[in-house]
């Protein structure tokens, strides 16, 4: 609308939305004729408004003179309106200043979302030339409408002693635009709550409150809660209304829950010097179900340093070891445990409590000196200053006295100097060594301990500095002579191991039984002769038989042994230092057995034959007993016979 189109002179229509949009529109001039009409359209995004309430300013502009004539001078009319609802004169026009205004009431988005508007703009006053223009008005939402409940009624289950689970969904509908302030719903419990117990908050995407429990709730103190809850909007309401509201019934379940110790945390005074054995105090818990009967019982969760017992049915801390307060466990002379308790519920349930245990004080320590080493010129030493430590508190500690003992006062001398510190000084010049310096200390009570103090003294003058060390202890041997000593002690432990292995590796010479020199016996020659060998060798074989067929009669007699009763063996002692005399008890009862083979009695053999043409071996006159023989002449029958006169020649001297 911006051109001369045939020659025609156009005027501008200026048509604007304050602060928003602003139109330029054609406007015939009154000195040429318009051959046609242009249509503009115009939006306009507002709130809807209640009467009289200025909604947008068209303003059109003439080329004429409007000063002297009234050919530029413009009036404004509405020519038309749709919808025509709720009924067609919605909005007037000032014809002067072209301000669109609203008329009437009853602007309802949700009936009438846009108005459609032709604006007519005549110079001449509303006589000449016109021109027209279309504005179209958007009725943007306001909060006309409340979110309602759909049901009003709900109802919730939840087990106790759990936060922050979801109960109830509520759910609420808004005729107003989705998604604007004027549908967002805000939920708010009004009554039930008295504790805080529950909260409610807005899902964004469905406009529904969600209901939860804030803090976990008590089955035995309140099992049930009656909530009323009520909704509005973001945005004020544009008219008074009545808020929607909401029952919510919430049922508390029962569960298992675990024992409670009273008080949760305990603090108890106890000496450290408590005997093992002795009650500390007794720690109890309760058990919040009240309409279940359960039994409890404790036991040690947590016990750093093993000082405590508890009886598991009665709860009563004892001491198991000797307590410290110097202890590392005891923190600020504070020794802290954790008691368990478990109920017999189905599934149990464990509850904890806190004994802090404040130990008391006792004189148990007694002074040392820190460091216990030092550095020490041998010529115009410098005084050595030491730190005096003692565990224990006051009245236990300072004022302190200083001793030497076992002859460290022959070289060395000990004053206090303040409140916990001591001066040591040489007394005379030494050889550059290690000392040990034994010092005495006593606190105010008179705890007293000795500790030994390591002086290194250095070949030097006045402070020791970069003190070379030589290893060196009055009355006693220096690391040299040490060293040599266990030199010596592994050297002979090398020499004991090649001995062994020397040993297990030597072979072993079994000894003849009898010397090469003295082994006379005759060889014996094979000469593979299978034969009956010569006629003149031969000899009867039926003289073997001579006589068996004459045998006399013998009549064979055996012997049973005696029936005597079994002796009574010994059982084996249990203590091993009466083996022995079980050994000889048990085998004299053996010797003595009658009943143990071989047995006394007389065997009678079969007849065998008569006697042979040789000699008989009784001519040898075998004696009953080896002491009734005489083995002297075996020494006569030279070496053949030697290792045999060996044997029976020793008697019992040999033996």
């Amino acid at each position: 609308a911006d051109g001369q189109r045939k020659g025609l002179n156009e005027k501008s229509v200026l048509m604007q939305l304050p602060g928003r949009l602003t139109a330029i529109l054609p406007l015939r001039t009154r000195r040429f004729l318009c051959r046609r009409r242009r249509k503009f359209y115009l939006y306009l995004g507002k709130h809807s408004c209640g009467e009289s309430t200025s909604v947008m300013t068209v303003n059109a502009t003439d080329a004429d003179d409007a000063v002297n004539t009234d050919n530029g001078i413009v009036s404004y009319s509405i020519v038309s309106q749709q919808p025509p609802s709720p009924h067609p004169q919605m909005f007037t026009i000032d014809p002067a200043k072209g301000i669109i205004s609203v008329l009437g009431t009853g602007l309802d988005r949700e009936t009438t979302p846009n108005y459609t508007l032709i604006v007519q703009a005549t110079d001449q006053e509303g006589k000449g030339l016109s021109n027209t223009a279309t504005a179209v008005i958007e009725v943007t939402d306001a909060n006309d409408n409340i979110p309602i409940f759909k049901p009003t009624m709900y109802e919730g289950v939840v087990e106790e002693n759990k936060p922050g689970i979801e109960v109830a969904r509520l759910t609420v509908t808004d005729q107003d635009a989705p998604g604007s302030p004027a549908w967002q719903a805000v939920y708010h419990i009004k009554s039930g709550d008295q504790d805080g117990a529950f909260s409610i908050t807005t899902d964004p995407s469905t406009n529904n409150g969600i209901l939860r429990t804030a803090k976990g709730l008590d089955y035995e103190t309140k099992n049930r809660y009656d909530l009323v809850v009520t909704v509005e909007n973001k945005v004020p309401l544009s008219v008074p209304i009545t808020l929607s509201t909401a029952s919510v019934l919430v049922s508390v379940l029962d569960v298992n829950e675990p024992p409670v110790f009273v008080p949760p945390i305990k603090r108890v005074g106890v000496s450290e010097d408590l005997p093992v054995g002795h009650e500390v105090t007794s720690y109890t818990a309760q058990d919040p179900d009240k309409d279940v009967r359960q039994k409890i019982t404790y036991r040690m969760g947590s016990d750093p340093a093993g000082w405590l017992a508890i009886d598991h049915e009665n709860g009563i801390v004892t001491a198991a070891q000797p307590l410290d307060r110097e202890s590392v466990h005891a923190i600020n002379s504070t020794y802290k445990a954790i008691i368990l308790a478990v109920d017999n519920g189905i599934p149990d349930a464990t509850g904890t409590g806190t004994l802090l245990l404040l130990l008391q004080d006792v004189n148990d320590n007694g002074p040392t000196p820190e460091p216990r080493s030092f550095e020490i010129c041998s010529r115009q030493p410098e005084q050595q200053m030491l730190s005096i430590v003692d565990k224990d508190l006051p009245p236990h500690t300072y004022p302190f006295k200083a001793a030497l003992e076992h002859g460290s006062s022959n070289n060395w001398t000990v004053a206090i100097k303040g409140q916990d510190e001591l001066a040591l000084n040489l007394k005379k010049e030494l050889e550059p060594g290690e000392y040990n310096i034994f010092l005495k200390l006593t606190d105010s009570q008179g705890k007293a301990q000795v500790t030994q103090v390591k002086a290194q003294v250095c070949e030097c003058e006045g402070t020791a500095k970069n003190c070379e060390r030589r290893s060196y202890i009055v009355g006693g041997l220096g690391v040299p002579a040490i060293l040599g000593i266990l030199g010596g002690i592994l050297a002979l432990l090398i020499l004991l191991l090649l001995l062994l292995l020397f040993a297990r590796r030597r072979k072993v010479e079994k000894e003849p039984l009898l010397p090469p020199e003295d082994d006379m016996r005759d060889n014996v020659y094979n000469y593979d002769e299978e034969g009956g060998g010569e006629e003149d060798q031969d000899y009867d074989l039926s003289q073997l038989h001579r006589g068996l067929d004459a045998r006399p009669e013998v009549i064979r007699n055996d012997v049973a042994p005696p029936l005597m009763a079994a002796p009574q063996y010994r059982p084996r002692p249990a203590n091993p230092d009466e083996i022995g005399n079980f050994i000889d008890e048990n085998l004299k009862a053996a010797d003595t057995d009658p009943t143990a083979p071989p047995y006394d009695s007389l065997l009678v053999f079969d007849y065998e034959g008569g006697g042979s043409e040789a000699t008989s071996l009784s001519s040898l006159n075998s004696s009953a007993s080896d002491q009734d023989q005489d083995y002297d002449y075996l020494n006569e029958w030279g070496n053949r016979f030697k290792k045999l006169a060996e044997l029976y020649g020793g008697g019992e001297d040999d033996e």
